[in-house]
């Protein structure tokens, strides 16, 4: 009679941990393999579609912000050595000039000064030097005292000097010497564009005083541009030259260029960042010089299997998708499977769990009405 009740009782035991297991496998297969039925039409109406499982690469990146710029060399400021009164001024912001092209005049009787000093200097300076041999051919004959020959040294010098100077004012003004020894004084002086580009400022008009200090115009060669980022200290020590650059111009479209880092700057500035210098991938895009960008620097690529987050039904719980598990009858039978997921971008999820959905058909798009079946 014993041995009967311990019979029952391990009959009795199997049984409860049989519908354990079942009750567990049931719930773990409503969990991953609950089958949904939809209609052809629902399912077009829906504009559902199906995609699988696909490589997508993952970008550990450092955020920045900066600005589209020129380096110095192309970059440059039309001033001028004399103040005076602007008498022309042809050019207009936007406007391309060519380097040596004219670009503004300016008068001022201090430029006449300059040349009636300049050729005065030079109508005695034939006579001093002559002067000077003179008194050194006497003075090795012992014929004249040395303070003579001293004095006439001194004087045709100090005039050469003079003279040298004078010369190179009135190149720097644009004057052709030769034409003022000739007589041709003139009032006014011509400005000329320093190099090739585009006018991106113009600061005076027709009349208007400037001072040898003034800005008139501004001219930026284009032809090479770059951005130019601001990075937290923080993050400085994972840029590396060659990382790639990608970014943004916010205020005018939401296009992705391409950049790579090129420089990192070596000081770091009042509100703790570090400048980096990014060369473009396309440099024919029309870029304007000082427009705002966004960037993402790439500093580490993971490849993995991803699925767009569109495909995705979240819950407090899980994530799940939606896969075909057959069609017939102008109907899908769609399973539904628990997602691992990992790295996140705008568009994909890194999914763990890959091989559970390898060669199926996952639906990508419309998922809303099935997440509420």
């Amino acid at each position: 009679m014993k041995n009967l009740y311990i019979l029952l009782l391990v009959m009795l035991f199997v049984a409860c941990g049989n519908e354990k297991q079942t009750t567990e496998s049931l719930t773990e297969r409503s969990e991953n393999v609950s089958e949904i039925k939809i209609s052809k039409q629902q399912f077009e109406s829906q504009h559902m579609q199906f995609g699988e499982v696909e490589e997508h690469s993952f970008n550990t990146v450092v955020k920045a912000n900066g600005m589209i710029d020129v380096p110095p060399e192309n970059r440059s400021s039309v001033t001028t050595f004399i103040g005076g009164y602007i008498s022309e001024i042809p050019l207009l912001v936007g406007d391309k000039v060519e380097k040596g092209q004219f670009v503004a005049s300016l008068q001022n009787t201090n430029i006449v000064e300059i040349q009636q000093e300049y050729l005065e200097v030079s109508a005695q300076l034939d006579y001093l030097k002559n002067e000077y041999s003179r008194q050194k051919t006497l003075f090795e004959e012992k014929i004249t005292s040395q303070k003579n020959y001293l004095k006439a040294e001194s004087t045709y010098k100090s005039s050469l000097a003079s003279y040298n100077g004078l010369q190179q004012k009135l190149q720097m003004m644009n004057i052709n010497p030769t034409d003022v020894e000739q007589g041709k004084i003139t009032s006014t002086i011509h400005l000329y564009a320093p190099i090739n580009g585009y006018v991106t400022k113009v600061n005076v008009s027709n009349g208007s005083f400037v001072s040898s200090s003034s800005e008139l115009l501004e001219i930026v060669n284009t032809d090479h541009i770059h951005i130019e980022l601001n990075v937290f200290e923080k993050d400085i020590l994972t840029i590396k030259k060659e990382q790639e650059i990608h970014f943004t111009v916010p205020k005018t479209s939401d296009m992705i260029y391409e950049a790579e880092v090129h420089l990192v700057g070596t000081s770091i500035d009042n509100d703790r960042t570090i400048k980096v210098h990014g060369h473009l991938k396309d440099e024919s895009v029309s870029f304007i010089t000082g427009m705002f960008v966004e960037a993402d620097i790439i500093t580490h690529s993971k490849k993995t299997s991803a699925i767009p987050k569109s495909a995705i039904v979240k819950t407090e719980e899980n994530d799940f998708v939606f896969v075909l598990n057959n069609f017939e009858n102008e109907t899908y039978y769609l399973n539904k499977i628990k997602l691992k997921t990992g790295l996140e971008n705008e568009k994909f999820t890194e999914i763990i769990n890959a091989e559970q959905l390898k060669d199926k058909k996952i639906i990508t798009s419309g998922v809303f009405m099935l997440s509420s079946i």
